[in-house]
């Protein structure tokens, strides 16, 4: 998705070789027409998949999960990282490590909004090491539901995380596919 990696190209910072920062339009500061055209581009890849939910992981997949969600018309579940008063029944849940943040920790959602029934498209910000999306299958898989899809904003190619994916089966769409940060330069696969 060219716009994506023109937005990756102007206001991404390149932190290390394996560190790049986005947050000036992804996971702090939200641009809104990006997040639009981002959910236009995974309705797009995923229409014919009978999507009947999208689930993500708070907090910087839920614009782009949003986005989609309001383009395939189906609803969002974010599996929540901190427990709330409000779910209070069994929950669904698995633990996650955050390559940047460097802590596990553990995610979950509510067994009412997943039933076996449902055909779930994963949305998250980044790929990397596939941490965040086995998390989110693990969950989906208690619900007994069934992962249709997984779409990534960026993916880090150099990290292990979509060679996993491919070798479970799982069909993965990547916006902008980064090849290298090397130099703090980011290049991209395609």
């Amino acid at each position: 998705m060219e716009a994506l990696k023109q937005k990756i190209r102007e206001d991404g910072i390149v932190l290390s070789d394996q560190v790049l920062k986005v947050d000036a339009f992804l996971n702090h500061q939200i641009d809104p027409q990006l997040m639009q055209q981002i959910g236009d581009e995974f309705a797009a890849r995923f229409a014919e998949a009978g999507i009947s939910k999208i689930v993500t992981i708070e907090a910087s997949g839920i614009a782009p999960a949003i986005m989609t969600g309001l383009k395939l018309g189906v609803p969002v579940i974010f599996a929540r990282k901190h427990q709330s008063l409000t779910l209070t029944e069994h929950l669904l849940s698995a633990s996650v490590y955050s390559f940047t943040k460097q802590v596990e920790s553990t995610v979950a959602i509510s067994p009412r909004h997943l039933s076996r029934d449902d055909r779930v498209l994963i949305i998250d910000d980044f790929l990397a090491n596939g941490k965040a999306a086995q998390a989110l299958i693990s969950i989906i898989d208690q619900a007994g539901a069934q992962v249709a899809g997984i779409g990534i904003v960026i993916e880090k190619s150099f990290q292990s995380g979509r060679q996993e994916l491919d070798a479970q089966g799982y069909r993965v769409e990547s916006l902008a596919r980064v090849k290298s940060l090397a130099g703090g330069q980011v290049s991209f696969l395609d």
